[in-house]
């Protein structure tokens, strides 16, 4: 059974950066990929970047400032954030398959 676990997030001022971490552990399914989402108060959950064995994908919203990326021999995923903006605030969360981490809250403010 696969589980997921984030970390990284905290508080941050408007212009900087963070890295979040996503340690899977259990069988992880080669032919899924594994994304970093992203959920608001009030608002729906929404993909912020995924990452497959084509490339990555990105919502306009944050195309240039993010980076996502994956580490297999460790069973990792990141997501490197920068040039942060208040509406980036949000609880973030690995995905793969079906499953979710428990999330990390981000908060950008000054």
């Amino acid at each position: 059974q696969v589980q997921l676990v984030e970390s990284g997030g905290g508080l941050v001022q408007p212009g900087g950066s963070l890295r979040l971490s996503c340690e899977a552990s259990g069988r992880l399914f080669s032919s899924y990929g594994m994304g970093w989402y992203r959920q608001a108060p009030g608002n729906q959950r929404e993909l912020v970047a995924l990452i497959t064995s084509r490339g990555t994908t990105y919502p306009d919203s944050v195309k240039g400032r993010f980076t996502i990326s994956r580490d297999n021999a460790k069973n990792m995923m990141y997501l490197e954030m920068n040039s942060l903006k208040p509406e980036d605030t949000a609880v973030y969360y690995c995905n793969h398959g079906a499953v979710w981490g428990q999330g990390t809250q981000v908060t950008v403010s000054s």
